[in-house]
């Protein structure tokens, strides 16, 4: 964890009980599954792997604000917990949109880029937004670090189905979603990863820490 605070929000285990913390989940969590249900609709119809990839991080991300709802002012071995839980959840949806990526170039679906590049837009607006409001919160505990880096990397997911779009439009081919659902799928492995290794450095250190915490007693 960080050893300092960031704007008003420290790096402890009484972070997770701020208001504002709080008040960003529920946000957070309303504009995910909303989008979720846009964006499942639209790459179903539009034939993209890319905007369908994006869907299911809407979707995974809403659920893993809810877990990180569910735990805040909870005990940090509880939290780290659930950010470990969020990791090897978003370990999962990479594989799923590697898979489902190696079928869409396998039939050479050809995408509605006119379609993608409306939604990614959208998308992107909406998921920049979120990662603004989340981004003094990115120093705090693996549970926090995890919302962080669930926002940012659906930012960065949203650019890249904006470029598939545009590539999509100017070639005539759907290589170029292709291209940009394996680059998801990538971060999502990437992210999950991280969040892991965090989470479980905090659970191999809670033990320690109520051992002294025993000895001081």
């Amino acid at each position: 964890m960080a050893d300092h605070c960031h704007d008003d929000c420290c790096a402890d285990a009484d972070a997770s009980t701020l208001p504002a913390w709080r008040r960003a989940l529920w946000i957070a969590l309303a504009v995910n599954a909303g989008m979720f249900a846009v964006e499942i609709g639209a790459g179903l119809v539009a034939g993209s792997s890319s905007l369908q990839a994006d869907s299911l991080d809407f979707l995974g991300d809403a659920a893993n604000y809810a877990i990180s709802l569910s735990v805040t002012g909870l005990m940090l071995s509880w939290r780290a917990r659930a950010a470990l839980l969020k990791g090897l959840t978003l370990f999962a949806l990479g594989a799923w949109v590697a898979a489902t990526t190696i079928v869409h170039a396998y039939h050479g679906i050809l995408p509605r880029a006119e379609l993608m590049g409306a939604v990614g837009l959208l998308a992107l607006a909406t998921n920049g937004a979120v990662a603004l409001m989340l981004y003094r919160f990115r120093s705090g505990d693996a549970n926090m670090r995890s919302v962080w880096i669930c926002s940012r990397n659906d930012a960065i997911g949203n650019v890249a189905v904006l470029l598939a779009a545009i590539g999509v439009f100017g070639i005539g081919t759907g290589w170029p979603d292709v291209i940009v659902a394996s680059i998801m799928a990538i971060l999502a492995l990437s992210g999950g990863f991280q969040i892991v290794r965090h989470a479980a450095a905090e659970l191999r250190s809670e033990p320690r820490a109520s051992q002294m915490g025993g000895r001081a007693l």
